[in-house]
């Protein structure tokens, strides 16, 4: 391993989907604090949308989100039902009837729905807000649980994109991370929704993995790109079984080392843009001619809670248990457990578990750490000019800048920075320099690399 991975790969820092980062929400944001927001919205301006399915069919080890194992088809009902109980409670908050730009369906597994609730929801949708003739539409899906039934619901709908959680197709490893499907059955998912019109498609692949090695990661890259999906995010497997309790399934004395990621990171990285595909922020890569390579370069690209992405709307409303949304007040979390998010919204109250309302140089720092994460590179003084800031606002930065800068991580020029080829895996270190509360804020964070 090289000085700079060792000095830099296993940092752990945040991956900035947002700032501050979701460990920092407390409970002082109630909902209160989201009617204001919410009713100061301009409603000339697109929102976009996050539903949150927290159900899955089956069990995946390695995974991190807020879910739960569902066998009956009941308790996915009852949820479904209460969701479009909350996307009529949220409507009746908004200061007029908004345009929606995107829509994401995350989880968990929202395919584990019912097709007619999936129906009856995006209805409820439509009900209440118009969409912009453009407008994306976004699913997330299971190969090992996606129905005819359910595809073709999803064709039928106006879904634009789908994404799958590929991860590895080593047989080893699936079995390790309790995630068997086999290329075949994704291929057919994949065929399958594209024969019914959703012709955009996602792949998440991962490295780190218990029993990964480079060369078992570089065929799932290969068998990958045969399904030629539009796009591709290479994610490192965060290890964090103190926040996510299935990962103490996984055997920890398989998972491989630090040099071992890097190496799969970046074998990885090198395989997929010589099989065609253009390198995108942090761990995106995306075929030429796709929107989110035109906004890369336009300068253009953004970053949320679903990673990287094309939507320009500056507002996020997050309607299920745990989803987030942010407007220009702060970020707002719905509450997590699905029984008082139901209660609630059966109340009529809107289900505010938490949030951040922005304070002093929190939306400044957002820009920056945004434009960094996006584009590489950030003109220090201009945003400041842009929030009111003095000259020098981050001087508290300043040693971690000046010590990047010694390991040729990133270049300065009279405010203008820049990261260097060399600094692009260590994107997430370098952008950790402006965050204000990383230093005081003792929550684990996965690896950098």
């Amino acid at each position: 391993m090289s000085r700079l991975a060792e000095k830099y790969a296993g940092r752990a820092v945040p991956r900035y989907t947002s700032y501050p980062t979701a460990p920092h929400f407390n409970d002082t944001v109630d909902a209160a604090d989201y009617t204001h927001w919410l009713a100061s919205l301009d409603r000339d301006e697109p929102v976009s949308l996050y539903l949150h399915v927290p159900f899955c069919r089956e069990l995946c080890w390695y995974c991190g989100c807020n879910m739960k194992l569902a066998k009956r088809d009941e308790p996915i009902a009852q949820y479904a039902a209460m969701l479009r109980r909350e996307i009529v409670l949220l409507a009746q908050h908004l200061p007029g009837r908004m345009r929606v730009s995107h829509i994401h369906w995350g989880g968990g597994t929202p395919t584990a729905m019912a097709p007619g609730d999936l129906m009856r929801t995006m209805q409820t949708v439509r009900d209440h807000f118009d969409l912009v003739t453009d407008a994306e539409l976004a699913i997330e899906s299971d190969p090992r649980t996606l129905t005819r039934e359910m595809a073709d619901m999803i064709g039928r709908l106006g879904f634009t994109r789908a994404s799958f959680g590929v991860q590895e197709f080593d047989p080893q490893v699936q079995l390790a991370i309790n995630r068997v499907q086999p290329p075949d059955m994704v291929a057919r998912s994949v065929d399958g929704l594209r024969a019914v019109g959703v012709d955009a498609i996602n792949f998440d692949l991962i490295y780190g993995l218990p029993f990964q090695t480079t060369e078992k990661l570089l065929e799932t890259v290969r068998l990958s790109v045969e399904m030629r999906p539009d796009r591709i995010a290479l994610f490192g497997y965060a290890h964090v079984p103190w926040a996510a309790k299935k990962q103490r399934l996984i055997d920890e004395t398989a998972l491989p080392g630090a040099s071992e990621r890097l190496e799969q990171a970046q074998e990885a990285a090198r395989a997929l843009v010589d099989a065609g595909y253009v390198a995108i922020g942090l761990d995106h890569f995306a075929r030429p001619g796709d929107e989110m390579v035109r906004a890369a370069a336009k300068g253009s690209l953004r970053r949320n809670f679903q990673g990287y992405t094309t939507d320009r709307a500056d507002s996020l409303l997050g309607l299920g248990a745990t989803s987030i949304g942010k407007t220009a007040g702060g970020f707002c979390q719905n509450i997590a457990e699905t029984g008082a998010w139901s209660r609630s919204v059966e109340a009529g109250r809107l289900p505010v578990g938490r949030g951040y309302a922005f304070k002093n140089d929190d939306r400044l720092r957002a820009e920056v750490i945004e434009q960094l994460m996006c584009q590489h590179h950030v003109d220090l003084d201009l945003a400041a000019q842009r929030h009111g800031a003095p000259k020098h606002w981050y001087f508290d930065a300043l040693p971690s800048l000046a010590e990047f800068d010694d390991d040729g991580l990133i270049t300065m020029d009279a405010g203008r920075m820049r990261v260097t080829q060399r600094g692009e895996q260590y994107i997430r270190v370098i952008a950790s320099a402006f965050d204000s509360y990383l230093t005081h804020n003792q929550t684990r964070h996965a690896v950098a690399v």
